[in-house]
């Protein structure tokens, strides 16, 4: 997915993983029985958030990390049809690591 978005300072986008639309037992859930995920793809990330000095600090995550972060956090953004989430960089607790 190509986003043709920017995020400014510490911000960053990312496509939410969709809830289980099945149980474990595979009956079909209705949807306000899904759970919500807190699993996520990020798609772009800022620059870093500018300390008081200046400077930029790095950010931690990259396009391309599978994140996780709280339950109902972030704002829900509709992009090109694509259902997408922004938050600051420091309410995600953490990233996948994948070796």
């Amino acid at each position: 997915m190509a986003i043709k978005l920017q995020p400014l300072g510490d911000m960053v986008i990312f496509k939410p993983k969709k809830a289980e639309e099945k149980s474990k037992g595979g009956l079909i859930l209705p949807e306000d029985a899904q759970e919500k995920p807190q699993e996520g793809k990020v798609v772009a990330v800022g620059p870093g958030r500018l300390t008081e000095s200046g400077k930029r600090e790095p950010m931690e995550v990259k396009v391309g990390d599978t994140i996780i972060y709280p339950k109902f956090s972030g704002n829900e953004l509709k992009i090109d049809g694509e259902e997408l989430v922004i938050m600051p960089e420091r309410n995600i607790w953490a990233k996948k690591i994948t070796k």
